[in-house]
């Protein structure tokens, strides 16, 4: 493991080892910036030797693997999560609205003005502009601690319809068979279900005329979506029965979802054109790589399939020798906007959903140490008992711990950083090689 090191001028410069780093605090040379990484500061005037550092990213939705290497070694490893709660969080607000209008205004005139085409050129929904924020926050979070001479990122492009005919085992898309779709021709998603089904009730099989058919959501609106194999046929009295529970809909497997591929085809343009257009004005060259390519050269070295290893490999200094230790990074919300909570208590009380900014002298993530060891602050009494966790969500002492036993440490901003050491393999003589 480094210690990372900035000039007194703010200059990221090659990091030390903790020995060295040590020496330097104590004689009163430099002073501690930050805990996660750990990062000192020079207090001379020093320009310096730096050496060509080169950062890889393997890109995702749900993990994201960085590393930063130079020919000979693996400076720096992280596996970050982003945030994926950006869909429920919008889906509780517009629920919200819709109430409080209901409530407080019955009738509001039309508006046109929040629509996708008025929408400003380049404008993302807010769920995929959040995950490349997040790229981009983490690689500048590395260069301010090291110098980063290229950036090197893999992004990948699925084929969601070529996907889906495989797992439906239906014929692949071919030529204007991807222009088509399987809802061509159709006036609506509505008008495509119920042709699909025959105009037929999916729970009792009712097909007369006469008959009203509702489309109903398999999986809540929130958590599914509009999309066809989330939309089922239901004549109005199932329908009812379904939502008052006195009737089950039958088991229909909705199949393999696709948002994390929808998602990587298209943030993966609009990723590289930021990052270019941040970077290179500094000198740091940014390059794309696919994902073919890094497995090719993984397999060569035979190394084991992980977001770590793919960052490694994505930086092409393979000879790099890697220590196994990492950083495990979690994203987080920086504000909890909403004012009262969803569920309504008895009498019509409203309870206020937001906490006061600090319990106790602790703030919502607070970084503290209990015993020796570091936790994050996850929930907060007024009486001072205080729920800490590690970043995996593993509760300590059943989540009751008193504000007088844990000590702070650092307030987190955005993201959550856990220090992880690796199990020392039979060998690490070979380094990165050897894994």
């Amino acid at each position: 493991m480094y210690v990372y090191v900035i000039n007194k001028h703010g200059e990221p410069l090659m990091p030390c080892k903790p020995q060295k780093a040590r020496v330097l605090l104590q004689n009163g040379k430099a002073t501690v910036v930050k805990r996660n990484p750990f990062t000192i500061q020079l207090i001379y005037g020093s320009s310096g030797y730096k050496q060509p550092v080169t950062l890889g990213m393997d890109a995702g939705s749900k993990h994201v693997g960085i590393a930063a290497t130079t020919e000979k070694n693996v400076l720096y490893a992280e596996e970050l999560s982003p945030r994926n709660d950006v869909v429920n969080l919008l889906s509780n607000r517009r629920q919200n609205r819709r109430a409080r209008r209901n409530r407080k205004t019955r009738y509001r005139q039309v508006r046109f003005d929040n629509r996708v085409h008025s929408k400003p050129k380049g404008w993302i929904a807010p769920s995929v502009e959040v995950k490349i924020q997040e790229h981009v926050s983490a690689i500048t979070k590395i260069t301010k601690i090291l110098p980063i001479t290229k950036i090197r990122v893999e992004t990948a492009e699925f084929d969601t319809q070529r996907l889906k005919a495989m797992e439906e085992g239906k014929p692949l898309p071919v030529g204007t068979d991807y222009q088509l779709g399987e809802m061509y021709d159709e006036y609506n998603v509505r008008q495509y279900v119920l042709k699909r089904d025959n105009y037929t009730c999916q729970c009792c099989k009712k097909h007369k005329d006469g008959t009203k058919f509702h489309v109903h959501h398999i999986e809540s609106r929130k958590t599914g979506g509009n999309a066809p194999d989330n939309l089922v046929t239901l004549c109005e009295e199932c329908h009812k029965a379904i939502h008052d529970g006195t009737k089950k809909l039958p088991d229909r497997r909705r199949g393999h979802s696709f948002k994390d591929a929808a998602f990587m085809g298209i943030m993966r343009k609009t990723l590289v054109a930021r990052l270019r257009e941040k970077y290179e004005p500094l000198g740091m060259h940014v390059q794309e790589t696919y994902g073919y390519i890094t497995k090719f050269w993984r397999e060569r070295y035979g190394l084991e399939k992980s977001h770590i290893n793919d960052a490694i490999v994505i930086t092409k200094n393979y000879a790099a020798k890697y220590d196994g230790d990492y950083y495990l990074s979690k994203a987080i919300r920086h504000h909890n906007r909403q004012i009262h909570k969803n569920t309504i208590l008895k009498g019509g009380i409203r309870k206020r959903n937001q906490a006061p900014h600090t319990v106790r002298g602790f703030r919502l993530f607070d970084t503290v140490e209990y015993e020796d060891q570091e936790y994050f602050v996850f929930g907060r009494r007024t009486s001072g008992f205080m729920d800490i966790r590690t970043l995996d969500g593993t509760k300590v002492n059943k989540g009751s711990v008193s504000f007088k036993k844990i000590k702070y440490l650092s307030t987190n901003k955005g993201v959550l950083t856990e220090r992880r050491m690796a199990i020392p393999p039979a060998d690490k003589s070979a380094g990165f090689l050897a894994r």
